[in-house]
């Protein structure tokens, strides 16, 4: 599931069109400050990893087209927050208010206390409990845009999406949502083969 599916549509307009942000591999977005209506092939350049690549996105595996798509919509993120923020100023609090912010585009209903549907995983009928972003689409964003920060020259140990608040806030995501839909998010154990016995060593 692509957690920005409804975001990138609600931004498909004409007039949000020259948002697309224009990441150096250096990491630094100043350059990004001045220029506002960046070319699309200056933008391709720019996600690339390193500059001498060519490959072009119809040769990209699904998960690397997403991680793109995903470090595109951090860094429209940021270009539109108030005030302005650089990536070499992000933090692991503005990732948290990042997936904050991606909520109001979630499809996932996550009952509250009140609701009688409550730990439910298959309710007989509607409620008005609000609909969130899926643990699983969550955690799995953060995880391509951990791998991306660092594809673009970011240091692993100054990696915001690998912030321990940015951990406790997916564990504390997962719990809570385990309970209101009345799911296990507990990885199933892989079952042993059975061992077949060994015949005995022949004595003759």
């Amino acid at each position: 599931m692509d957690p920005f599916q409804d975001f990138q549509a609600s931004n498909s307009s004409p007039s949000t069109a020259t948002l697309t942000p224009n990441f150096p591999a250096s990491l630094s977005m100043s350059a990004v400050a001045t220029n506002t209506n960046p070319s699309p092939a200056a933008a391709m350049v720019a996600f690339s990893p390193s500059s001498s690549s060519s490959t072009s996105p119809s040769t990209l595996s699904r998960y690397e087209n997403q991680k793109r798509r995903d470090w595109n919509t951090f860094g429209q993120y940021l270009r539109n927050h108030r005030p302005p923020l650089s990536l070499s100023r992000c933090s692991g609090a503005h990732v948290l208010e990042f997936l904050r912010y991606l909520d109001q585009f979630g499809k996932t209903k996550v009952h509250t206390p009140l609701c009688p549907f409550f730990g439910h995983p298959n309710p007989p009928a509607p409620c008005p409990c609000p609909l969130r972003q899926a643990w699983g689409s969550l955690d799995a964003l953060i995880g391509r845009l951990r791998a991306a920060f660092e594809e673009h020259g970011g240091k692993p140990e100054a990696n915001p999406f690998g912030a321990r608040a940015v951990r406790l806030y997916l564990r504390e995501v997962r719990f809570s949502q385990s309970k209101a839909r009345g799911i296990s998010y507990e990885k199933k154990k892989r079952k042993r083969p059975p061992q077949v016995p060994q015949p005995p060593p022949s004595t003759s």
